[in-house]
């Protein structure tokens, strides 16, 4: 029989142990750099000090399960915790297997590195056109023009773009709750903000934190409100008018920050972090665009063709598509649409330079994501396959011959590898988590010990528990399912509202994926990138603190105020 300390004696044990994981462990890598290190150690090496203690974990944490069952959830099959049936099982202490974790690692996070070599390799085939570059110079040169207008000028148009730039993927974040897509965009807008003056960190911040801020704030994502409500028996993203609330003011917040940020770049590049090895990006970017030729080969044309012929047959085959937002949906044309924007808009642009055709090719890439998301359910697969098939006819568009596009396409994915290879790394830590039967265990004492606290404690509970579960099960549909069939019962026990526990839920589950090692996406988008895990650790911590703060006081009136759906 296994002995157990208290339920506030496991609360302890648990707590302190993710701070150190999290907090503590990078802080500490970063403080002994002078004395210990004669340089941080490697992304590589900090992923494996995690998995190190995971596997430390395994020894001190006693193992327990909870029983499963399948339940429909908003006419879904997901597999939810059966809240009565806890019981503490032997548990799988891990040695030798902080190595095969690795191995089950890649498997796990298979679909995003995949994902991540299509895109690597797609766009380094794009890029080796020039065409990127020749947008990003034509979208500074109409920026410059702006500059000159009174209130461009007051407000400052470098200020305007990385706002609504964070406001459009926040907006995807919260209503069908991008995630894994932001890869994609990574690679697109970490070059444009080192050429408007910033640096990579700007770059992710504008599509990766965005995307999650807006994540975090949900007001119609179906991947974690839309299951969390579910399993709560709550009607389908009720309580919509205060999350808009909760929404505005966090990415009020969270765009300041960035804002803030972006102009002591500006002011002086060497306060960056990321000033140093950005020298990649900015070195990528000195391309000669006054030495590049702007011609339309004829085989441009062919791939027009082509493409549009193709898509006029899907419009034919799909002259409908049902376009679904949160629990609302519209049945639209939405590729026939687009179909002819695509065939209207490419004339000018290959009558001008192939290098423009392919900007619209990407453009029609992004509008084609969007329509196959929200209308055809796209993931991973999907993803990749889009932006594979559009770095092989931008290759073929500039006349390339099949062997130079396969080179290119081999450059690409070899540039972006580390990327990849981090990203299975990390999954090792969830494995080491899962096998040593210790993450139910710590679920059932955090949750236990949210008994007497009152409706303020109660619910901080709540958003603790979360914030910390996040760490080690970043999957926001994966953590509602795991987690909402203890804490909604919970939640009536103490006097708190349903709603106001899925809020504790949301928040808990967004603002820490910015920064928990064990989220693939993370780690990806960083890759990409090229910035350090260690150095976004230190850039990010107090940006989460404020954040964690800011979901903290938005908590407090879902329990001591009378809100709509609450």
């Amino acid at each position: 029989m296994i002995c157990t300390n208290s339920f506030t004696d496991q609360l302890l044990l648990i707590s302190y142990t993710f701070k150190f994981i999290i907090f503590e462990l990078a802080a500490n890598i970063i403080k002994v750099k002078e004395t210990m290190f004669k340089k941080i150690p490697h992304t590589y090496v900090i992923i494996f000090y995690v998995i190190v203690v995971a596997a430390i974990l395994t020894w001190i944490i006693p193992g327990g399960e909870y029983d499963r069952e399948t339940r429909m959830v908003n006419g879904v099959e997901r597999t939810v915790i059966d809240k009565d049936s806890f019981h503490f099982i032997e548990r799988d202490v891990q040695t030798w297997q902080i190595f095969s974790a690795l191995f089950h690692g890649f498997e796990r996070q298979a679909g995003i590195i995949v994902l991540i070599l299509m895109i690597g390799g797609g766009f380094w085939i794009m890029n080796a056109s020039k065409a990127i570059d020749v947008g990003i110079f034509s979208f500074l040169k109409f920026t410059q023009k702006l500059e000159h207008k009174k209130f461009f000028k007051i407000v400052g148009i470098n200020n305007m773009i990385i706002t609504l730039v964070m406001i459009m993927f926040s907006i995807f974040g919260a209503v069908f709750g991008m995630s894994e897509e932001t890869i994609a965009f990574v690679i697109i807008v970490v070059p444009l903000a080192i050429s408007m003056g910033y640096d990579s960190i700007v770059g992710v911040c504008m599509v990766y934190v965005a995307a999650h801020l807006g994540f975090a704030s949900a007001v119609l994502n179906p991947f974690t409100i839309g299951i969390a409500q579910g399993i709560a028996n709550l009607p389908l993203f009720s309580g919509l008018e205060y999350r808009i609330i909760c929404w505005v003011v966090i990415n009020f917040f969270g765009i300041a920050w960035v804002l803030w940020y972006a102009k002591r770049v500006k002011e002086k590049p060497e306060r960056s972090p990321m000033y140093k090895l950005d020298e990649y990006w900015r070195k990528r970017g000195t391309s000669e665009i006054e030495s590049i030729q702007y011609h339309t080969p004829k085989m441009a044309w062919i791939v027009y063709g082509f493409i549009l012929t193709s898509l006029v047959i899907f419009s034919y085959i799909y002259p409908l598509s049902e376009m679904k937002i949160g629990n609302s949906s519209s049945v639209i044309p939405a590729i026939p649409v687009a179909t002819g924007l695509f065939a209207i808009l490419c004339i000018p642009a290959l009558l001008k330079s192939g290098h423009y055709f392919i900007l619209n090719l990407l453009a029609f890439t992004i509008i084609f994501l969007v329509i196959g998301v929200l209308g055809y359910k796209w993931y991973l697969t999907e993803i990749a396959t889009l932006f594979f098939a559009m770095g092989i006819f931008s290759g073929m568009a500039m006349n390339y011959d099949a062997n130079k596009i396969t080179k290119l396409f081999i450059e690409g994915s070899k540039d972006i590898l580390s990327a990849a290879l981090v990203v299975g790394l990390a999954g090792g830590i969830l494995v080491v988590l899962e096998d040593g039967k210790i993450i139910d265990t710590i679920l059932y004492r955090v949750s236990a010990s949210m008994e007497d606290m009152g409706k303020v404690g109660s619910v901080s509970v709540m958003y603790v528990m979360q914030t910390f579960i996040n760490v080690i099960i970043p999957s926001g549909s994966a953590k509602a399912a795991l987690t909402m069939p203890v804490m909604a019962p919970f939640s009536d026990l103490v006097g708190v509202s349903r709603q106001a526990t899925v809020m504790a839920f949301q928040f808990g589950d967004g603002f820490t994926n910015m920064i928990t090692p064990t989220s693939g996406v993370l780690i990806g988008a960083l890759g990409i990138a090229k910035i350090p895990y260690d150095k976004w650790v230190k850039w990010i911590v107090p940006f989460i603190g404020i954040l964690i703060f800011i979901g903290w006081l938005l908590l407090l009136p879902t329990v001591l105020m009378e809100l709509n759906g609450f």
